[in-house]
């Protein structure tokens, strides 16, 4: 997964709490955002580390909205103008944590990848330390499951020489 991104807001609003969301321009070549994504990352409920960043997105952030997007995925508006967005653009990755909205962009042909698989792709490149990002991601709402920590920690253990 390189290139252009489309991103819904799940893995954004955990990448930017966990202090690691400007790794993704050196990760990703650009990253769109519709602008659901930006009203579901803007609302009151959001932490106010989240909407402060949104509120004055990095230059590298690039909000694009999808000329159409009938909201017939069965999916939050978010995820499914990110699938729009995606499709109408040509663009076949996607950051998604959602479950339904991951089966509903594989089945549509996207390289879906969450928040855990970029924080594990970041700290592959040297770029974080994957222990650190896991433990500060566990102080926050997010929800995995243990045996995704485990494999990532397999896979970057076989990186290193």
């Amino acid at each position: 997964m390189n290139g252009v991104v489309i991103s819904d807001a799940s893995p954004l609003h955990y990448l930017i709490l966990i202090d690691v969301a400007e790794f993704l321009p050196r990760s990703f070549s650009e990253v769109l955002v519709p602008p659901a994504v930006i009203e579901e990352l803007s609302v009151a409920e959001t932490p106010a580390k989240v909407r402060q960043w949104i509120a004055q997105p990095p230059a590298w952030l690039t909000i694009a909205a999808p000329r159409h997007a009938p909201n017939d995925l069965g999916l939050d508006l978010g995820e499914t103008q990110a699938i729009w967005l995606g499709e109408e653009y040509g663009i076949r990755s996607i950051l998604i944590d959602e479950r339904k909205g991951t089966r509903v962009a594989q089945e549509r042909g996207f390289l879906v990848a969450g928040t855990l698989a970029v924080i594990e792709r970041f700290a592959g490149h040297g770029w974080i330390e994957f222990e650190e990002a896991i433990a500060r991601l566990r102080a926050t709402t997010f929800r995995f499951s243990e045996r995704l920590i485990v494999d990532a920690r397999e896979r970057l253990k076989a990186k290193r020489p």
